[in-house]
């Protein structure tokens, strides 16, 4: 059970059931009563935060940190890659704009969000005060990078996990053109 506590923050029933489309045999991994669970789910509706932390703590436990980090890529392509697919063309779309793709699929009072606190060529460093498990965003921000052409290293330095007030993760990639830039200006 997750400590997050928040009863306004509400996660679209679309970020939910991508573990449908993550996990191989869900049955397996996930038990019958969560695929039930899912089952009764639909992809625009909103749900209460708690089911997505709590299906994610399960998660990191059965499948590990890489299915979460799957489980993101799939978010994006489920949630997100279509409607934005047209918007976001370089890595400072993806990162400038990762605040507004939480926004979409969150909300509530005091949910959290995200902040671009560096941004030079090649690299980034966000901050995030979000309460989802920081693999899964991970493994949205590898996609939406990947949509555009700008392949990255995440690294993550602190965590709210390991005591920290907020998460930092740390973007590096060989990506220094305008693929990466876009029109967004460096910020250091």
């Amino acid at each position: 059970m997750s400590q997050y506590q928040n009863p306004t923050h509400e996660t679209l029933g679309s970020d939910i059931l991508a573990v449908m489309q993550t996990v191989k045999y869900p049955e397996q991994i996930l038990g019958a009563a969560w695929v039930e669970r899912l089952k009764a789910l639909e992809p625009g509706s909103w749900y209460p935060i708690a089911t997505l932390l709590d299906l994610l703590e399960h998660l990191v436990k059965r499948g590990g940190r890489a299915s979460l980090l799957q489980m993101g890529r799939q978010l994006f392509r489920d949630s997100h890659q279509k409607r934005l697919t047209p918007e976001l063309l370089s890595a400072g779309d993806v990162l400038y704009g990762i605040d507004a793709m939480y926004h979409h699929a969150n909300r509530g009072k005091d949910i959290g969000g995200w902040e671009v606190l560096r941004f030079l060529p090649g690299h980034a460093l966000l901050r995030k005060t979000t309460p989802h498990h920081c693999a899964l965003e991970e493994g949205i921000l590898y996609e939406a990078l990947h949509t555009v052409g700008a392949e990255a290293l995440i690294v993550q330095g602190t965590c709210v996990q390991t005591g920290a007030a907020a998460c930092e993760l740390e973007i590096r990639s060989p990506v220094r053109d305008q693929k990466w830039l876009g029109t967004h200006p460096l910020k250091s």
